[in-house]
Protein backbone atom coordinates (compact mmCIF):
# COMPACT_ATOMS: atom_id res chain seq x y z
CA UNK A 1 0.00 0.00 0.00
CA UNK A 2 1.53 3.14 -0.87
CA UNK A 3 0.08 5.68 1.58
CA UNK A 4 0.60 9.46 1.53
CA UNK A 5 2.68 11.32 3.93
CA UNK A 6 2.33 14.75 5.44
CA UNK A 7 3.44 17.41 3.12
CA UNK A 8 2.49 20.72 5.23
CA UNK A 9 0.92 20.98 8.89
CA UNK A 10 -0.46 24.28 9.81
CA UNK A 11 -3.07 25.45 12.14
CA UNK A 12 -6.45 27.47 10.47
CA UNK A 13 -5.95 31.08 11.13
CA UNK A 14 -8.62 34.02 12.51
CA UNK A 15 -9.98 36.18 9.73
CA UNK A 16 -12.72 38.89 9.53
CA UNK A 17 -14.44 38.73 6.24
CA UNK A 18 -17.43 39.83 4.63
CA UNK A 19 -19.15 42.35 6.46
CA UNK A 20 -17.31 41.46 9.44
CA UNK A 21 -17.62 37.74 10.28
CA UNK A 22 -15.45 35.86 12.26
CA UNK A 23 -14.13 33.07 11.09
CA UNK A 24 -11.03 30.51 10.84
CA UNK A 25 -9.12 30.63 7.43
CA UNK A 26 -7.42 27.42 6.68
CA UNK A 27 -6.01 28.35 3.57
CA UNK A 28 -5.76 31.17 1.01
CA UNK A 29 -3.85 33.36 -1.30
CA UNK A 30 -0.35 32.86 0.06
CA UNK A 31 -0.89 29.02 -0.68
CA UNK A 32 -2.10 29.09 -4.10
CA UNK A 33 0.58 26.54 -5.25
CA UNK A 34 0.10 23.99 -2.64
CA UNK A 35 -3.35 23.69 -2.95
CA UNK A 36 -3.89 23.70 -6.74
CA UNK A 37 -7.41 23.73 -7.69
CA UNK A 38 -8.68 24.42 -4.52
CA UNK A 39 -8.14 28.31 -3.67
CA UNK A 40 -9.35 29.18 -0.20
CA UNK A 41 -11.06 26.87 2.62
CA UNK A 42 -13.02 28.61 5.34
CA UNK A 43 -14.60 27.71 8.82
CA UNK A 44 -17.00 29.90 9.92
CA UNK A 45 -19.83 29.34 12.84
CA UNK A 46 -19.88 30.61 16.68
CA UNK A 47 -21.81 30.13 19.50
CA UNK A 48 -22.30 34.34 19.42
CA UNK A 49 -24.42 35.65 16.78
CA UNK A 50 -22.25 38.51 16.96
CA UNK A 51 -19.56 36.91 14.98
CA UNK A 52 -21.48 35.68 12.07
CA UNK A 53 -24.90 37.56 11.58
CA UNK A 54 -23.05 40.31 9.34
CA UNK A 55 -22.76 37.97 6.79
CA UNK A 56 -22.00 38.33 3.35
CA UNK A 57 -23.64 41.11 1.50
CA UNK A 58 -24.23 40.96 -2.63
CA UNK A 59 -20.80 40.42 -4.39
CA UNK A 60 -20.10 39.05 -7.49
CA UNK A 61 -17.96 36.15 -8.24
CA UNK A 62 -16.36 34.68 -11.51
CA UNK A 63 -13.97 32.21 -12.38
CA UNK A 64 -14.50 29.72 -9.59
CA UNK A 65 -16.84 27.71 -7.41
CA UNK A 66 -18.11 27.75 -3.84
CA UNK A 67 -19.11 25.17 -2.44
CA UNK A 68 -20.85 25.50 0.62
CA UNK A 69 -21.69 22.76 3.84
CA UNK A 70 -23.24 23.68 6.69
CA UNK A 71 -22.57 20.90 9.76
CA UNK A 72 -25.23 22.86 12.14
CA UNK A 73 -27.13 26.34 11.75
CA UNK A 74 -28.86 28.52 8.31
CA UNK A 75 -27.83 30.56 5.93
CA UNK A 76 -30.08 32.32 3.59
CA UNK A 77 -28.55 32.46 0.03
CA UNK A 78 -30.06 34.51 -3.04
CA UNK A 79 -28.30 35.20 -6.43
CA UNK A 80 -28.61 36.83 -9.81
CA UNK A 81 -29.87 33.51 -11.64
CA UNK A 82 -32.97 34.22 -9.50
CA UNK A 83 -31.95 31.43 -6.76
CA UNK A 84 -33.10 31.64 -2.93
CA UNK A 85 -33.12 29.53 -0.46
CA UNK A 86 -31.94 27.92 3.07
CA UNK A 87 -28.61 26.04 3.59
CA UNK A 88 -29.90 24.32 6.73
CA UNK A 89 -28.09 21.42 9.01
CA UNK A 90 -26.12 19.29 6.65
CA UNK A 91 -26.64 21.24 3.40
CA UNK A 92 -24.67 21.59 0.70
CA UNK A 93 -24.82 24.61 -1.75
CA UNK A 94 -22.40 24.28 -5.10
CA UNK A 95 -22.53 27.23 -6.71
CA UNK A 96 -20.31 27.91 -10.34
CA UNK A 97 -19.89 30.87 -10.51
CA UNK A 98 -18.00 30.70 -14.27
CA UNK A 99 -19.03 33.64 -16.31
CA UNK A 100 -20.45 35.78 -13.30
CA UNK A 101 -22.97 35.44 -10.79
CA UNK A 102 -23.29 37.95 -8.24
CA UNK A 103 -25.01 37.02 -4.80
CA UNK A 104 -25.40 37.16 -1.18
CA UNK A 105 -25.09 34.91 1.89
CA UNK A 106 -26.46 35.94 5.32
CA UNK A 107 -26.37 33.52 8.26
CA UNK A 108 -28.92 33.55 10.38
CA UNK A 109 -29.60 32.94 14.32
CA UNK A 110 -29.02 29.80 15.70
CA UNK A 111 -29.75 28.25 19.20
CA UNK A 112 -25.74 26.70 19.91
CA UNK A 113 -22.88 26.66 18.18
CA UNK A 114 -23.13 27.43 14.34
CA UNK A 115 -20.25 25.05 12.22
CA UNK A 116 -19.90 25.13 8.59
CA UNK A 117 -17.26 25.54 5.81
CA UNK A 118 -17.01 27.54 2.61
CA UNK A 119 -14.66 25.85 -0.40
CA UNK A 120 -13.74 27.71 -3.64
CA UNK A 121 -12.45 25.88 -6.49
CA UNK A 122 -10.43 27.03 -9.22
CA UNK A 123 -11.93 27.01 -12.62
CA UNK A 124 -9.79 25.71 -15.83
CA UNK A 125 -9.22 28.27 -18.17
CA UNK A 126 -12.03 26.47 -20.70
CA UNK A 127 -14.60 26.58 -17.96
CA UNK A 128 -13.94 30.03 -17.05
CA UNK A 129 -16.85 31.81 -18.62
CA UNK A 130 -18.98 28.56 -18.55
CA UNK A 131 -22.81 29.32 -17.91
CA UNK A 132 -23.23 30.03 -14.20
CA UNK A 133 -25.00 27.33 -11.82
CA UNK A 134 -26.77 26.58 -9.04
CA UNK A 135 -26.83 23.27 -7.18
CA UNK A 136 -28.56 23.02 -3.79
CA UNK A 137 -28.08 19.67 -2.06
CA UNK A 138 -30.21 18.37 1.04
CA UNK A 139 -28.35 16.96 3.40
CA UNK A 140 -31.11 13.63 3.11
CA UNK A 141 -29.55 13.09 -0.40
CA UNK A 142 -26.08 12.97 0.52
CA UNK A 143 -25.15 9.17 1.28
CA UNK A 144 -23.12 8.19 3.99
CA UNK A 145 -21.05 4.72 4.42
CA UNK A 146 -21.75 3.45 7.19
CA UNK A 147 -18.51 1.01 8.77
CA UNK A 148 -17.28 -0.22 12.13
CA UNK A 149 -14.27 2.24 12.17
CA UNK A 150 -16.38 5.38 10.60
CA UNK A 151 -19.29 6.92 9.01
CA UNK A 152 -18.31 8.67 5.74
CA UNK A 153 -21.18 11.39 4.02
CA UNK A 154 -19.63 11.31 0.62
CA UNK A 155 -20.39 14.69 -1.21
CA UNK A 156 -18.44 14.56 -4.33
CA UNK A 157 -16.73 11.89 -5.72
CA UNK A 158 -16.80 7.99 -4.93
CA UNK A 159 -16.25 6.17 -1.82
CA UNK A 160 -15.97 2.51 -1.64
CA UNK A 161 -18.31 2.35 -4.45
CA UNK A 162 -20.67 5.03 -3.46
CA UNK A 163 -20.98 8.39 -5.15
CA UNK A 164 -22.07 11.97 -4.41
CA UNK A 165 -24.90 13.79 -5.02
CA UNK A 166 -22.68 15.81 -7.34
CA UNK A 167 -22.18 14.99 -10.60
CA UNK A 168 -20.77 16.98 -13.84
CA UNK A 169 -17.88 18.45 -12.20
CA UNK A 170 -15.98 21.03 -13.51
CA UNK A 171 -13.02 19.68 -11.71
CA UNK A 172 -12.44 16.05 -10.91
CA UNK A 173 -12.52 16.05 -7.30
CA UNK A 174 -13.76 14.43 -3.83
CA UNK A 175 -15.33 15.44 -0.60
CA UNK A 176 -15.75 13.38 2.24
CA UNK A 177 -17.24 14.03 5.63
CA UNK A 178 -15.50 11.42 7.95
CA UNK A 179 -16.46 10.51 11.21
CA UNK A 180 -13.83 8.14 12.46
CA UNK A 181 -14.25 6.30 15.86
CA UNK A 182 -11.48 6.20 19.09
CA UNK A 183 -8.59 3.43 18.37
CA UNK A 184 -9.58 3.07 14.58
CA UNK A 185 -7.98 3.55 10.93
CA UNK A 186 -9.75 5.30 7.89
CA UNK A 187 -8.33 4.53 4.79
CA UNK A 188 -9.05 6.06 1.42
CA UNK A 189 -7.82 5.67 -2.34
CA UNK A 190 -6.88 8.50 -4.62
CA UNK A 191 -5.46 8.87 -7.55
CA UNK A 192 -1.88 9.74 -7.23
CA UNK A 193 -1.16 12.65 -9.31
CA UNK A 194 -4.04 14.56 -7.54
CA UNK A 195 -3.87 17.05 -4.48
CA UNK A 196 -5.81 15.96 -1.55
CA UNK A 197 -5.71 17.74 2.44
CA UNK A 198 -7.57 17.10 5.31
CA UNK A 199 -9.19 19.60 7.75
CA UNK A 200 -9.29 18.46 11.31
CA UNK A 201 -12.64 20.17 13.29
CA UNK A 202 -12.95 17.94 15.74
CA UNK A 203 -10.47 15.67 18.27
CA UNK A 204 -7.05 14.42 16.31
CA UNK A 205 -6.13 12.24 14.21
CA UNK A 206 -2.30 10.28 13.43
CA UNK A 207 -0.88 10.37 10.28
CA UNK A 208 2.43 8.30 10.62
CA UNK A 209 4.46 10.01 13.65
CA UNK A 210 2.51 13.00 13.83
CA UNK A 211 -0.73 14.09 15.62
CA UNK A 212 -2.98 16.55 13.99
CA UNK A 213 -4.92 18.38 16.13
CA UNK A 214 -8.58 20.24 15.79
CA UNK A 215 -8.89 23.18 13.52
CA UNK A 216 -5.28 22.54 11.29
CA UNK A 217 -4.54 21.72 7.35
CA UNK A 218 -3.11 18.20 6.41
CA UNK A 219 -1.48 18.81 3.06
CA UNK A 220 -0.68 15.15 2.19
CA UNK A 221 2.64 14.75 -0.41
CA UNK A 222 1.52 14.19 -4.24
CA UNK A 223 3.37 10.58 -4.50
CA UNK A 224 0.82 7.75 -3.39
CA UNK A 225 -2.63 6.08 -4.04
CA UNK A 226 -3.64 5.88 -0.04
CA UNK A 227 -4.85 8.14 2.78
CA UNK A 228 -4.48 6.66 5.85
CA UNK A 229 -5.59 8.31 8.91
CA UNK A 230 -5.98 6.67 12.49
CA UNK A 231 -7.13 8.06 15.99
CA UNK A 232 -5.76 7.25 19.66
CA UNK A 233 -7.72 7.40 22.84
CA UNK A 234 -10.56 9.99 21.14
CA UNK A 235 -12.55 10.46 17.61
CA UNK A 236 -12.14 12.43 15.00
CA UNK A 237 -14.03 14.37 12.52
CA UNK A 238 -12.27 15.90 9.02
CA UNK A 239 -13.21 16.65 5.75
CA UNK A 240 -10.90 15.14 2.78
CA UNK A 241 -11.07 17.02 0.00
CA UNK A 242 -9.26 16.30 -3.07
CA UNK A 243 -8.45 17.21 -7.04
CA UNK A 244 -7.14 17.20 -9.66
CA UNK A 245 -4.03 20.28 -10.68
CA UNK A 246 -4.67 22.67 -13.37
CA UNK A 247 -1.37 23.74 -14.08
CA UNK A 248 -2.57 26.80 -14.80
CA UNK A 249 -1.17 31.14 -14.06
CA UNK A 250 -4.06 32.52 -11.30
CA UNK A 251 -4.44 36.15 -11.48
CA UNK A 252 -6.92 36.84 -8.01
CA UNK A 253 -8.35 39.91 -7.09
CA UNK A 254 -11.00 39.40 -3.87
CA UNK A 255 -14.18 37.19 -5.32
CA UNK A 256 -12.76 37.44 -8.95
CA UNK A 257 -10.24 34.52 -10.05
CA UNK A 258 -8.89 34.71 -13.62
CA UNK A 259 -5.68 33.72 -15.53
CA UNK A 260 -4.12 36.92 -16.19
CA UNK A 261 -4.09 40.53 -15.23
CA UNK A 262 -6.25 41.78 -18.15
CA UNK A 263 -9.16 39.36 -17.62
CA UNK A 264 -9.27 40.63 -13.91
CA UNK A 265 -9.41 43.90 -15.20
CA UNK A 266 -12.30 43.41 -18.26
CA UNK A 267 -14.41 41.58 -14.85
CA UNK A 268 -14.27 44.69 -12.84
CA UNK A 269 -14.95 46.96 -15.45
CA UNK A 270 -18.04 44.75 -16.23
CA UNK A 271 -19.11 44.56 -12.65
CA UNK A 272 -18.93 48.59 -12.69
CA UNK A 273 -20.72 49.34 -15.61
CA UNK A 274 -23.37 46.92 -14.93
CA UNK A 275 -22.43 44.17 -17.81
CA UNK A 276 -21.10 41.47 -15.48
CA UNK A 277 -23.57 39.21 -15.36
CA UNK A 278 -24.02 37.54 -19.15
CA UNK A 279 -27.76 37.02 -20.57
Amino acid sequence: MNVRKIKKLFPAKPTLEGAGVRLHRGFGYEEVPLFDPFLLLDDFGSSDPQDYLPGFPWHPHRGIETVTYMIRGRVEHEDSLGNKGVIADGDVQWMTAGSGIIHQEMPQQYRGTSKGFQLWINLPRAKKMMPPRYRGILSKDIPTVERENADVKVIAGNYQGTAGPVADLAVHSVYLDVALRARQTFSCEVPSHHTVFLYVFEGSIVIGDDEVIHESIVVLTLEGSTVSVNTRNEGARFLLIGGEPLGEPVAWRGPIVMNTDEELERAFEEYRNGTFVRG
